[in-house]
């Protein structure tokens, strides 16, 4: 095989809580992670040597830094370097919304890359290379369409999500830094924030509306206060009644599943395009894994 194909889905964070500061400096979560219909693609051939990538339909930074690039390199480098890669990327997800755009391109490039080695790196190894790559990527190579995710979401719990779902995304013409994010959470918290109880069980997950009364987004408090447009465009979209709406991750991108698409298509037009991209897709029941050409 000299040629894979692969669709990397983007996520949205059903509840998301940021818990005490590890010694490490990072942050402990608890999140509920679900996948979406919207995709980047990759497509990645073998090469004599090395890795090239092209990136198109958005501007993802220096090369060496594109995670699709580093995941490339991990599992060339676990597999001996006997061949290099050519990736050519098509974003599709928007860039610094909370999407994980770049953490499902990397979890992709692992295993489209361990395909034209033949599977080389057994699966448990794919998911040490992902939790090496950020806190997103063991859940987008993990295979599961929703899951609880628990540390810096290398702790997974596979959950089958309720039927695929009608969602809207709404992007504002702005990102968030994830590092600005966690910056004013630090900031607004004095000491650890106690949390309340809550008990999760099957039923907690076998309903849209029940999934949004599990919890909300730490994250929006604090970035609603600094985006108050970002706010705006949250209770904009609330009013339209979903059956859930949250802010995706430290955002920006605001999402909001319904019933069904005749009201999607309400909301889409009482919410409107003018200030913000809007973005019509389903979640997901199943995950995409690399094809082969």
């Amino acid at each position: 095989m000299d040629r894979v194909q692969v669709a990397a889905h983007a996520k949205v964070n059903l509840f998301l809580r940021i818990l005490a500061r590890e010694d490490s400096g990072f942050h402990s979560l608890e999140t509920l992670f679900a996948l979406l219909e919207l995709h980047d693609t990759l497509t990645i051939e073998r090469a004599a040597t090395g890795i090239e990538i092209d990136v198109d339909g958005a501007e993802t930074g220096p090369v060496e830094e594109n995670l699709a690039y580093r995941a490339a390199a991990l599992v060339l480098e676990a597999t001996g370097g006997k061949f290099g890669v050519k990736i050519q990327l098509q974003k599709s997800i928007p860039v610094q919304a909370g999407l994980g755009g770049g953490s499902s391109d990397g979890a992709a490039t692992l295993h489209a890359v361990n395909k034209l080695a033949d599977n080389a790196v057994p699966s448990h190894e794919i998911l040490q290379l992902a939790a090496k790559l950020g806190s997103d990527v063991p859940f987008f190579a993990s295979g599961a369409a929703m899951a609880l995710g628990w540390g810096r979401g290398q702790r997974l719990l596979a959950i089958q999500p309720p039927p695929a779902a009608h969602t809207l995304v709404a992007v504002p013409g702005f990102g968030v830094s994830t590092a600005n994010a966690y910056d004013l959470l630090a900031s607004s918290r004095v000491k650890d924030v106690p949390r309340g109880s809550i008990l999760l069980n099957d039923q907690s997950f076998s309903t849209w509306g029940g999934i949004g009364r599990l919890g909300g987004n730490d994250f929006e408090p604090v970035v609603f206060g600094k985006k108050p447009q970002l706010r705006d465009l949250f209770e904009s979209v609330a009013q339209t009644r979903p059956l859930m709406v949250r802010m995706s991750g430290s955002g920006s991108a605001v999402f909001a599943i319904y019933k069904n698409e005749g009201d999607l298509s309400d909301a889409a037009v009482a919410v409107g395009q003018r200030d913000q991209v809007l973005i019509r897709t389903m979640t997901r029941q199943e995950t995409v894994t690399a094809i082969g050409n």
